[in-house]
């Protein structure tokens, strides 16, 4: 099969196609034969040297893709060859085939095009063990979601605004703010040019938000403290700046907050097999009728993987980028 391998740590340029052994379905996996995979941030820090895949896991890099099923593991049931398919995989997406545990599998929604599909597990599985499973995000409630124009951010605006909840975001320019808007943000903060937790208190009288979903880290999270509400959660996934700040955790005695974040890729196929039914069960309805869609910004040949990741170390994209494997 052909694929696209990370020669050595570096810059996008050591994003290199080469030929691989196909591989096998085994026990408890399906063969998918990949139309389309999804480009992630966390593909980039790989890249870098600094995110190495967890045992066992595909030195290739790329968390998800669509296509069809190839091949049945032993022990798998409930799908035939041929049917349409996407995934999330601990690595291995940027090529044409990946072998992947059957509890991280979710069929293509009805309507949705595989390239589509490719931009949807990485974010969805993410937001929604997140937001919902560990934030506990209600209808009613208030969220801030930082970066706003990100696959994770356009996901989160989406999912918590189909949910009822009342959405901010913040992101980095006048034009992204006006997208997140579009997306269902009820306010969105400029950060290079406001002060969204200043702006964040005056949108809900002073009483602050209920949730907040942070990206960057650093200096942001006593930030995101102080802008929480009583009883407010914060919810960490990743650190844009830095995982270290300086906190008073007396801010957490005093409105009764919690701090809490996950990271995805290390966990196992029956925890990851959790948030796929809820997500059958509870989003892939949405996504059907139209109520919710992936934001797909680019589309590449798999040969340019190279661009895609430059494009993304860039930050000026809204949404997925998506590498066309076939």
């Amino acid at each position: 099969m052909k694929a696209v391998e990370i020669s050595r740590f570096g810059p996008p340029d050591v994003l290199t196609l080469v030929e691989r052994p196909d591989p096998a379905a085994a026990a408890g996996e399906i063969l998918i034969r990949v139309d389309a995979a999804g480009v992630n941030r966390p593909d980039v820090v790989q890249r870098m040297g600094k995110y190495p895949p967890p045992p066992g896991a595909s030195d290739l890099p790329g968390l998800e893709v669509a296509g069809t099923v190839a091949a049945i593991g032993v022990g798998v049931a409930g799908w035939a060859v041929g049917d349409p398919i996407c995934a999330l995989v601990a690595g291995g997406g940027y090529a044409e085939l990946a072998a992947v545990p059957h509890e991280q599998c979710l069929p293509i929604p009805k309507g949705l095009t595989v390239v589509q599909a490719a931009g949807l597990p990485e974010t969805f599985f993410t937001v929604w063990t997140n937001v919902f499973q560990r934030g506990k995000l209600q209808a009613g409630e208030t969220i801030l979601i930082h970066g706003g124009t990100s696959g994770i951010g356009t996901t989160a605006i989406q999912l918590a605004k189909a949910f009822g909840a009342r959405v901010f975001a913040t992101a980095g320019s006048d034009d992204k703010c006006d997208a997140i808007r579009t997306l269902g943000a009820e306010h969105a903060f400029n950060y290079r040019t406001q002060d969204w937790v200043a702006e964040g208190k005056r949108v809900t009288d002073g009483r602050g938000v209920n949730l907040v979903l942070d990206i960057v880290g650093g200096d942001y999270i006593p930030r995101n403290l102080d802008l929480l509400a009583i009883e407010g959660r914060l919810v960490q996934i990743s650190f844009l700046k830095s995982p270290k700040a300086e906190v008073d955790f007396s801010m957490l005695m005093r409105k009764r907050l919690t701090m809490t974040g996950s990271t995805l890729r290390p966990r196992t196929p029956a925890e990851k097999g959790v948030i796929a039914r809820e997500l059958r069960q509870h989003v892939w309805p949405l996504l059907e009728r139209g109520l919710v869609a992936p934001v797909i910004h680019k589309v590449f040949p798999m040969a340019d993987a190279a661009a895609a990741h430059r494009l993304m170390e860039e930050s000026t994209h809204i949404g997925k980028l998506i590498l066309r494997v076939r």
